[in-house]
């Protein structure tokens, strides 16, 4: 059988050839697309990789290296199954994520140099459809799991999010997002390969480099996600390059005041990505405008939404598309990911000719038997004068199961007696936080995330 990835890629680079592939920070060409073949060639021809049986699994955990996209390439070629790891991964979640994954080789980065580790691995009975991608997630628990992936799944969704957000070869990337995360595989390293669109790497995430980086490299397309924008936002002085013409925000919630503060001082909107890593993008927002919280747009082309149970105001749905997942690994869950169809833990509602995300139905506060959207509370607070983030979220609570607290950043001096006293004004007993937290800023993980349940921890 062909691989749906390589026979688009054979087009591509005999169409771009000698073209820039991967760009530097000063628009120099890294790698030209010619160069991502060879290399892809060399590495397929190394002897670790040749020693390995056909399906067993590779770990690439190179960060954002240019030579990424040969390695892919390398590894499909020897009809080895990839496997995506961050560079931040301390050593026990390494381990972790390598046995749950039956790794039997680690590629890892020193400067330029990319070395291969064979590894101890049981071979894996993958059956009639074998992966050619794992994408490693948490999912709606802390226990990690992979996603499995046929190249045609990958091609799918780079496919309808390069047509939906109308990227195409002219454009430049800006890769500063891991690319071992589903959003910037997905956004940078498959256009390139699937649509000939070249990116620009970086590892520097000051915001200060990133404009630099996105004026010396004259890139168009700058995926990135809302801690990235909030940095540009705070720093004085600063512009856009006048090559950029979209923005992107994806990986958590873009903050509606966040998105109106960066239009009013940068002149362009960003564009809103709601996607996941079972499923690729769902939808997205092209407009860039809407005074919606939490607005994500429509469906994306290529993407079917089924609503299904209600909550309050908002649903569940479920996504069916030729890039969702073929099922979960080790365990599979059929009744979540299976047979083309996605069912995401998150609630959406119908707002503004789209859909806003309402947050997760595992993100339900349990107050003494009532059902507490979070999203909806934050709502409310930031209605408030001078809140500028919230992040609500549950804490345990003897007498009630667990009540309401938020996380707030202000932008002006806020009195918490004040905006208590506002909330009850407008929301339920049940619903008013219990406690406040005033911080600088709101913790995030490596991939621009806040997690309920790590700060119902830590405010514990």
């Amino acid at each position: 059988m062909t691989d749906a990835l390589l026979t688009r890629w054979d087009e591509i680079r005999r169409r771009f050839a000698v073209l820039p592939a991967v760009l530097g920070m000063n628009g120099e060409a890294v790698r030209t697309f010619d160069d991502v073949e060879k290399y892809a060639e060399y590495r397929a021809g190394d002897d670790v990789l040749r020693s390995l049986p056909a399906r067993s699994v590779v770990a690439l955990q190179i960060g954002n290296h240019a030579d990424w996209p040969a390695m892919l390439l390398a590894c499909l070629r020897r009809k080895l199954v990839v496997l995506p790891l961050e560079t931040t991964m301390n050593e026990g979640d390494l381990g972790a994520a390598l046995e749950l994954c039956h790794a039997a080789a680690l590629a890892t980065a020193s400067g330029e140099k990319i070395s291969i580790t064979l590894r101890e691995a049981c071979a894996v009975e993958w059956g009639s459809r074998p992966p050619s991608l794992l994408k490693l997630t948490s999912g709606t628990t802390a226990a990690p799991r992979a996603i499995r992936f046929q190249s045609a799944q990958i091609l799918a969704d780079a496919d309808q999010i390069c047509d939906s957000m109308g990227i195409t070869e002219r454009d430049v990337n800006f890769g500063v997002v891991p690319v071992s995360h589903s959003y910037g595989l997905s956004n940078i390293i498959t256009p390139l390969l699937a649509r000939g669109v070249p990116f620009a790497i970086s590892r520097d995430r000051m915001p200060r480099a990133i404009i630099d980086g996105i004026a010396g490299s004259r890139a168009t397309v700058f995926p990135g996600m809302p801690v990235f924008f909030q940095a540009l936002c705070d720093l004085e002085g600063a512009s856009l390059p006048a090559t950029l013409r979209l923005c992107i925000s994806a990986g958590a919630p873009l903050p509606l005041q966040l998105a109106q503060r960066f239009r009013e001082k940068f002149g362009q909107p960003i564009h809103s990505f709601y996607g996941s890593s079972e499923c690729g993008g769902i939808c997205y927002d092209a407009i860039g405008v809407s005074d919606v919280a939490a607005y994500v747009g429509t469906p994306m082309g290529g993407v079917a939404l089924e609503f299904l149970d209600e909550i309050s105001t908002s649903t569940r749905i479920r996504v069916s598309s030729a890039a969702v997942g073929d099922g979960y690994f080790p365990e599979p869950d059929a009744e979540r990911l299976d047979d083309e169809k996605f069912t995401p833990d998150d609630l959406l509602a119908k707002a503004g000719g789209g859909f806003r995300v309402d947050g997760r139905v595992s993100d339900l506060i349990n107050v003494a038997g009532k059902k507490v959207n979070p999203a909806e509370v934050e709502a409310h607070l930031l209605q408030f004068q001078g809140v500028r983030e919230v992040v609500v979220f549950a804490r345990e609570s003897t007498s009630r199961n667990q009540e309401v607290a938020a996380c707030i950043v202000t932008g002006t001096p806020v009195a918490e007696a004040e905006l208590l006293a506002f909330c009850r004004s407008r929301m339920s007993s049940w619903q008013v936080p219990k406690r406040l937290f005033f911080v600088d800023v709101i913790p995030v993980s490596e991939r621009g995330k806040t997690s309920r349940r790590a700060l119902g921890r830590q405010f514990a």
